[in-house]
């Protein structure tokens, strides 16, 4: 909920709000239009007035007498006062006419300021950016909304006479306020000029975030998201737009991507500019240079490094391990292991010694495994260490399978010679490779050297086998405490691979919102210990993130500098361009994405399954007459390694919906081949994402050829509700370019649509429902709708006149339900949120108007989110009025704000209530903002009310957009109506009509009410 509404505008305009509740009304004034227009309407008044008495002394108006209420506006609380009559009117007039007589004399000089411009980026109004002046950063840093600059109302006042709204933003922003600057905007007709200003709205919010810790950077990063999309839009339609190409590269700076931020400044010095081109050329050199630096850097200490293994006389790199201790220590190991000589080993005791001396190293560990070695009898050491560097020289296996065949025998070897270091080189490195081997004897072997790295690495291998093995919550918990155990500068390459594989566990999962933190951290890591090869893995890793966010913009500008950063290497370079191809594929860019797919089939390696993914896609809309062999490469590649059923299921399905564009006999029984399989162990990833694909593509054909009882049949079964009902019923279906829309309404007819043009994913603005099906479905008392996502917690499928509700789970349900014993009324209410967050303290909950006496309340500090989810467990109704948040550094739904659990944690998340069990299948009133926002995921529906359906509750009320303080009173009528044994369907709609009647400026959140079934 949101505390600081419309109420609280006076208190802004006349400066008594508190700094707090300034910056939360700032965010509130700019997405309320009323309040805007207040806004906007008090600004004029006072600069009008302010201008008169600059202008010259006027007779002070007549005492007013009392006045009836409401008859004087909140601006006679203002400095100046402004009558609310005809004196108001004669005032206003009399001032817009001495303003049109100096119109013409206006000008913008007082805007550019004398001393140098202090904002870096640039603006599109003509008279400000017209007159280059250098850069001179203010040392107070950027801020949002903070304080503001005096602006001299005497010229502004002319802005607003002739309604020169750009001119006014253009004001604001110069003087650090960004959000007043874009209610202006907002008022100007759409242009590239007004998206680009947008765009340094944006910018100027992500550089006032503090970026401490992962919320705040993804805070951060979501600002940045915006700011790039709208700058992708103002290029794509005029690729040498100066401002815009400025600010993308101050964007992409600000993201860490210096190579694509210094060509796009480079393009802005190329377009000759007088002033802006020369500060262009040098921000571009400065990128360009300092990078190429970095690169050179760590290439030269990795060559120094690799000589170590290649030549038994190369120098020493003691400079390197100074600056690069991870690097040289990774390859320390190796170096000791395969040295087949007494000599050979101790001639490598001072760089165990100067590794053990730099930063958070132990003095003694390096130094003692050499002493231990070279004491080694090497008669019988000697021979096992040359084949230990023979394995060091060998190709990566091209399968697992391939490796353990030929690792096998080597490990063997190295058991039965006793050398106990050299058996756990082995074994970490076939590990890596993707060969099981045994873990256990593994992680004994590391325990037994007495060196954290080795202990930490062992547990990195072990963490990663039982991941091969679908064990992902023990790897899970085995990462965790491994990374909570690698402390001190000695181990933070140890640190960053074991960041690496909890980002790359979670990706797998799908669950982006927990792969973040590792992925940003590790980026961040890399960065400060200069190492470029892992910078550039969790550039990667980053974009991954990204393209599971849908935060397409960023995700792009990842991927492509990382290609910036990579030498002419075909493999690493396939490897972007499969997952660019994935990226312009999810942004409806066809053609792109068959650009990039080409780009990466040149390196005639196979697809990987990210790449097969979108051949398999783009079979339908852009084929080519070689994807047929590239296909059956890719699957073939694939199967080499035997898999779970769920990895054969989606392989299945991608093959199905290839086969499909080609022979539909063929592609459906591969489709319902995947289904089968997939239902083997529904609960996996692979599982799930291969049941939506094979479920999309046959429901699209059975659409196509107007099969619309098997559409309506098909979606049943991809919900798995043991029954379509045979009324009253909408399914609504989108399948990337495909719409599938089937209405059945109360007599039974079945009426449908399918349109397969859709150039971009469905918006809640959008009609997705044609009207003759709404018609259709007139005459229903309710509706089910049964949908997936993306449409899947859409608002306004159907008008506000038709009682419907999603349906999530199994049963059909029965209305009024069967009775049941009483239990107990579960309301949460007057949280103590974690005073980090700043909350807004929201106001006491009104006693109920029926004595309840089953009502049982957790407050203040006592709700928390473990003592929430205990009592709900045996509760009839729960009802949560609390703060909502939607935050992708927390969780990929929303969430409810709750007090802290004795370990921190407050979040009650959709994961925590999906594990729960609700005995009583209770009702639920979510009264929280953003409740009801979901997931991007297209597996399956994501989101708080889902996740309370799957524990077991039989009703879910919630909001998809913020909700005022009073929404509280709005859900409990809809509550009592249900406890009357209204059906809840009929009893929200009935509710929303009767709010709105009486209510009629609440419907901006009203209409965002949904119910789950």
């Amino acid at each position: 909920m949101n505390s600081v509404g419309c109420e609280v505008l006076p208190r802004f305009l006349d400066g008594e709000l508190p700094p707090e509740e300034q910056g939360r009304f700032r965010e509130h004034l700019a997405g309320c239009e009323a309040c805007s227009e207040e806004f906007r309407d008090s600004l004029q008044l006072e600069l009008l007035g302010q201008f008169t008495l600059e202008e010259g002394p006027v007779r002070s108006p007549p005492k007013v007498p009392q006045a009836r209420a409401g008859s004087e506006r909140w601006w006679s609380r203002r400095r100046v006062w402004l009558p609310a009559g005809g004196m108001l009117a004669a005032l206003g007039a009399l001032l817009l006419l001495t303003l049109s007589r100096q119109e013409d004399a206006e000008d913008a000089a007082w805007l550019v300021p004398a001393n140098g411009r202090h904002l870096e980026a640039r603006l599109t109004y003509a008279a400000v950016d017209g007159h280059y002046q250098r850069y001179v950063p203010e040392r107070s840093g950027p801020e949002d909304d903070g304080p503001v600059t005096a602006l001299p109302l005497h010229a502004l006042s002319r802005l607003e006479a002739r309604k020169d709204f750009h001119g006014i933003a253009t004001a604001y922003l110069l003087h650090g306020a960004p959000l007043q600057a874009r209610a202006f905007l907002e008022r100007m007709p759409r242009s590239a000029d007004r998206t680009c200003d947008l765009a340094v709205i944006a910018l100027q919010r992500a550089r006032g975030t503090q970026a401490s810790g992962v919320e705040g950077a993804w805070q951060r990063q979501a600002h940045l998201e915006d700011a790039l999309q709208l700058l992708e839009g103002v290029l794509r339609d005029e690729p040498s737009h100066p401002q815009a190409l400025w600010n993308r590269a101050l964007v992409l700076r600000e993201l860490g991507l210096t190579l694509l931020a210094a060509e796009s400044f480079e393009a802005v010095a190329k377009l000759g500019e007088s002033g802006w081109s020369e500060e262009a050329w040098g921000l571009a050199r400065g990128l360009r240079d300092g990078t190429a630096a970095r690169g050179r850097e760590w290439t030269d200490a990795s060559a120094a490094t690799r000589e170590l293994l290649t030549d038994p006389g190369a120098r020493l790199p003691l400079d390197v391990a100074r600056t690069h201790p991870g690097l040289v220590r990774r390859a320390f190991y190796d170096v000791v292991r395969a040295a087949s000589s007494r000599e050979a080993v101790r001639r490598l005791m001072p760089l165990a010694e100067a590794l053990d001396a730099g930063p958070g190293g132990d003095v003694h560990v390096l130094a003692g495994y050499v002493r231990r070695v070279a004491e080694r009898d090497f008669t019988l050491r000697g021979p096992a260490a040359r084949r230990y560097a023979r394995l060091l020289q060998e190709e990566p296996p091209a399968s697992a399978e391939a490796g353990a065949e030929v690792g096998s025998e080597m490990l063997e070897a190295l058991r039965r010679s006793g050398e106990e270091d050299l058996l756990l080189g082995a074994l970490v490195r076939a590990s890596t490779a993707g060969v099981a081997v045994d873990v256990e004897l593994l992680a004994r072997l590391a325990r037994a050297q007495g060196d954290s790295w080795l202990v930490l690495q062992a547990e990195q291998a072990w963490a990663r086998s039982e991941a091969r093995a679908g064990a992902w919550w023990k790897a899970e918990q085995r990462l965790k405490a491994a990374l909570e155990a690698c402390q001190g500068a000695a181990l933070v390459d140890r640190c960053l691979g074991l960041e690496q594989e909890l980002t790359r566990l979670y990706l797998d999962l799908h669950r982006p919102a927990e792969a973040l933190p590792y992925a940003w951290s590790g980026w961040e890591r890399a960065k400060l210990t200069r190492d470029w090869r892992v910078e550039q893995e969790f550039l990667l890793e980053l974009a991954d993130v990204l393209r599971f966010q849908h935060a397409f913009a960023s995700a792009r500008a990842y991927l492509e500098e990382a290609l910036a950063r990579m030498p002419e290497d075909c493999e690493p370079r396939s490897r972007v361009h499969r997952t660019l191809a994935a990226v312009e594929w999810e942004r409806f860019h066809p053609d792109d994405a068959r650009r990039a797919l080409d780009r990466a089939l040149a390196c005639e390696r196979p697809l990987e399954l990210t790449g097969a993914l979108v051949l398999s896609d783009l079979a339908r809309v852009r084929p080519e007459p070689g994807d047929v062999d590239h296909l059956r490469r890719a699957l073939s590649a694939l199967r080499r390694d035997a898999g779970p059923p769920g990895r054969e299921a989606l392989l299945l399905s991608l093959e199905g919906q290839f086969e499909l564009a080609r022979s539909r006999g063929a592609g459906q029984l591969l489709l319902w081949r995947a289904v089968e399989l997939a239902e083997q162990g529904p609960d996996a990833v692979d599982a799930r994402l291969a049941r939506v694909r094979a479920y999309g593509a046959l429901i699209s054909e059975a659409a196509r050829t107007d099969g619309w009882s098997e559409v309506l049949a098909l979606q049943g079964r991809q919900l798995r509700m043991a029954a379509v009902p045979e009324r009253c019923v909408l399914s609504v279906s989108v399948h990337h370019e495909r719409t599938v829309v089937v209405a059945r309404g109360p007599s039974g007819r079945l009426q449908g649509y399918f349109d397969a043009s859709r150039t971009g994913p469905p918006r809640e603005a959008e009609a997705l429902v044609p009207e003759p099906l709404v018609e259709a479905l007139r005459g229903c008392e309710h509706v089910d709708v049964l949908a997936l996502p993306p449409v899947h917690g859409f608002t306004g499928l159907l008008p506000p006149d038709l009682a419907w509700s999603y349906r999530v789970g199994r049963s059909t349900p029965a209305w009024p339900p069967p009775a049941r014993d009483a239990a107990r009324h579960l309301v949460v209410t007057e949280v103590a949120d974690p005073p980090s967050l700043k909350l807004p303290r929201l106001p006491r909950l009104q006693s109920p108007r029926v004595p309840d006496p089953l009502r049982m309340e957790l407050r203040g500090s006592q709700a928390t989110p473990s003592r929430v989810l205990e009592a709900m467990e045996d509760a009839s109704e729960v009802e949560l009025h609390a703060h909502g948040m939607f935050s992708s550094a927390v969780s990929d739904a929303s969430l409810v704000v709750l007090a802290p659990d004795g370990d921190g944690r407050y979040a009650l998340t959709a994961d925590r209530v999906r594990r729960a069990r609700l005995t009583r299948a209770p009702v639920v009133l979510l009264a929280t903002c953003n409740a009801a926002r979901t997931a991007p995921y297209l597996s399956e529906p994501s989101s708080l009310p889902v996740a309370f359906i799957e524990a077991g509750a039989s009703v879910v009320l919630a909001s998809t957009t913020d909700i005022p303080d009073t929404a509280g009173a709005f859900f409990e009528e809809v509550r009592e109506l249900i406890r009357g044994n209204a059906r809840p369907s009929t009893a929200l709609r009935d509710a929303r009509a009767r709010w709105l009647k009486e209510h009629p400026g609440d419907a901006w959140w009203l209409t965002h009410v949904l119910l789950f079934e």
